[in-house]
């Protein structure tokens, strides 16, 4: 034992030690090395550790990978919400929009798995959980993930240029379910993905006695994909059933199609449908480029909803889309890859040095359309269609990152309503959170 402590203090030591133990550079050299292959094969060096927002540990030979990562949103929404048309007061709230934990890792090099718990709001839920595969050229994925639909639904919430996502992507429904998806992705030029879903979230799971069926596709294309020049392009398809009979008797078994008003998480919903949908069939197309610090982005998608004959017998098509540019002041750029869009990485970080962080300004214009067929779906007489209609929001945002992991973020948005009971509203808001991740 001593003579070990000897040796290792000799193959890790200064000159002095060398010296004092008589011995010549060669032979130091060589002690160093079978010093540490001697405790390598102890496992006393197998450990590393990396600093990605939090501690990534890893085996020496990267086999093995263990990472805790959470995020949290602190949110505040002021929202003048039109009372004199739609009925709803004001909204001045706070609240946590998301206060996740979890854990990711590899295990043998080619298995990966990610788990997440979100506690905001009343209670728990599962967010990614999955088991992925990524020893073929593709990657097989297995568990509760995003069905491949949607840039911004593809997107992290971390990396998103404002607080919420567009406004089709909550109307028409589009969320992480259990399922198994093929995906390939080795290409910086273009990616590939498939998969098929369970139709009900996870949450709901115990909800019916048969699972619907979803099934959804996406593919990008990155003609020009360097460092700080982007240009993307994508399309995405998706088709679902509803699910079979509820456990209870009571539950609502077809789809509904709504939003919330001016792109706010506490605001209220204005327009929307009935639960009318026995299945429907969505597709999107996807545009952005990236010019050094600007950026421009956008999508359009169509879901062509078919309605249960013992309500109407019409099949409405309902649409949006949307439109969005931004600009860092401070010289960042948006990074790009596998067909999304990633962390940005701040130049000056406010607590390194004392800088500035990054700056970013931008604007969207968000459109959603469910006003189709929606006298011929009141006429059947089962359901009213009665806030049916269109909304159409303006945002403008203000990101201040103050590094990597953290930002402050301020929307200020308006919604128009046309159509239905909220004909002519004008729903106006504030947004403003506090986000950090890791």
């Amino acid at each position: 034992m001593l003579a070990g402590a000897a040796a290792l203090g000799v193959a890790t030591g200064s000159a002095p030690a060398v010296q004092a133990q008589g011995l010549t550079e060669a032979q130091y050299q060589r002690l160093k090395s079978e010093v540490k292959k001697e405790l390598a094969e102890e496992g006393g060096t197998d450990l590393k550790v990396k600093w990605k927002g939090a501690p990534e540990l890893s085996s020496s030979d990267g086999k093995f990978k263990f990472k805790v990562r959470g995020r949290l949103n602190v949110d505040y929404n002021g929202i003048d919400q039109d009372e004199a048309i739609t009925g709803d007061p004001d909204v001045s709230a706070v609240e946590l929009r998301r206060a996740r934990i979890g854990v990711e890792g590899v295990v043998f090099s080619d298995v990966g798995y990610k788990f997440e718990i979100d506690f905001a709001g009343d209670g728990a839920s599962v967010k990614d959980a999955y088991i992925e595969y990524s020893g073929l050229p593709f990657d097989i994925t297995v568990g509760n993930f995003k069905p491949y639909n949607s840039l911004e639904e593809m997107m992290s919430a971390n990396y998103l240029t404002f607080m919420e996502r567009a406004a089709f992507i909550e109307a028409f429904g589009l969320d992480r379910l259990i399922g198994a998806g093929l995906s390939y992705d080795q290409n910086k030029h273009w990616t590939l993905s498939a998969g098929v879903f369970a139709t009900t979230p996870e949450s709901d799971q115990v909800t019916f006695y048969e699972d619907g069926t979803t099934f959804s596709s996406r593919l990008t294309v990155a003609p020009i994909n360097e460092e700080r020049r982007v240009v993307h392009l994508g399309a995405s398809v998706r088709q679902r059933d509803a699910a079979g009979e509820p456990r209870d008797g009571v539950t609502e078994n077809l789809f509904r199609y709504r939003a919330r008003g001016a792109d706010l998480h506490l605001a209220d919903r204005f327009i929307e449908t009935p639960y009318i949908g026995e299945s429907d069939t969505f597709w999107g197309l996807e545009g952005a480029v990236v010019w050094g610090s600007f950026s421009i982005q956008g999508e359009y998608s169509q879901n062509k909803v078919d309605v249960a004959s013992s309500i109407a017998n019409v099949s409405p098509t309902y649409d949006g889309w949307y439109i969005d540019a931004s600009y860092f002041l401070t010289g960042e750029t948006r990074p790009y890859k596998d067909g999304v869009f990633g962390r940005v990485k701040v130049n000056n970080p406010v607590f390194d040095g004392g800088g500035w962080g990054a700056w970013q300004i931008a604007g969207r214009y968000d459109v959603l359309d469910l006003s189709d067929q929606a006298a011929a779906i009141a006429a059947g007489g089962v359901v009213s269609c009665a806030a049916c209609g269109e909304q159409k929001t303006w945002l403008v945002g203000v990101n201040w990152y103050l590094n990597d992991y953290t930002r402050l973020m301020l929307n200020v948005n308006q919604s128009e309503i046309a159509g239905g009971i909220n004909d002519g509203a004008e729903v106006t808001g504030v947004g403003m959170r506090a986000q950090i991740d890791w």
